[in-house]
């Protein structure tokens, strides 16, 4: 064999071996794409089934028999932006007309009703004393000692309100108060699908007040 014939054959090892390695970068960087995506795909399961989980009627096919107001909107009105994610971040009070005299306790979900995914929910909380209004600007906290030992579960807010921050358009907040006869024996780590399970057949009386927040 000549030396042209062995530089040709190194040659050819060569742009062989370039090969390989170039098609093993490939397939390498389409294994480390192929798990990216299947991780992205678990996680967006997660947070979808989580959604799903929420998106279930505040009502429970309940006849609205509780006035509620608040100082901060009227009913179908805009939200200030003090109560929002954009602003303060404070809770609205809400006012509440003739509570039964049997009621023992007071709860209220406050909902995202266009999320783009379902109603999204934002707070949850429980075990509120009886009193003709619910205070704004609740303290952050699992346990609300100014609030008579209320309790804040998981929501977009964990153990706290968390107003609107819409990511465009105009969006509607549902704020459900329900009137209970009994307080609930319920873990600060529960979420909205608990806290509904454990008022049904305890709800004296239901209301709600809705208003707006447009993103800017």
């Amino acid at each position: 064999m000549n030396n042209t014939d062995e530089n040709q054959t190194v040659s050819k090892k060569a742009n062989c071996q370039k090969e390989k390695n170039q098609f093993f970068s490939a397939l390498i960087k389409i294994i480390i794409v192929c798990i990216c995506l299947a991780v992205i795909f678990i996680f967006g399961a997660i947070i979808i089934q989580n959604i799903k989980k929420q998106n279930i009627k505040n009502d429970y096919s309940l006849t609205e028999n509780l006035k509620v107001t608040s100082d901060a909107f009227t009913e179908g009105g805009m939200i200030p932006t003090k109560f929002t994610g954009r602003g303060e971040d404070i809770s609205p009070n809400l006012k509440l007309a003739e509570i039964s005299p049997d009621a023992k306790s007071i709860a209220v979900i406050m909902d995202d009703h266009d999320h783009p995914l379902g109603i999204y929910n934002h707070w949850v909380i429980w075990n509120i004393p009886l009193s003709n209004e619910v205070p704004g600007g609740i303290s952050h906290g699992k346990i609300v000692n100014s609030l008579g030992g209320a309790v804040q579960g998981n929501g977009y807010g964990r153990h706290k309100y968390r107003g609107p921050k819409p990511p465009y358009g105009t969006h509607r907040y549902k704020f459900n108060v329900y009137v209970l006869d009994t307080t609930l024996d319920l873990s600060s780590d529960s979420g909205k699908a608990e806290l509904v399970q454990s008022m049904k057949g305890h709800v004296l009386q239901y209301g709600s007040l809705t208003g707006k927040y447009e993103n800017q």
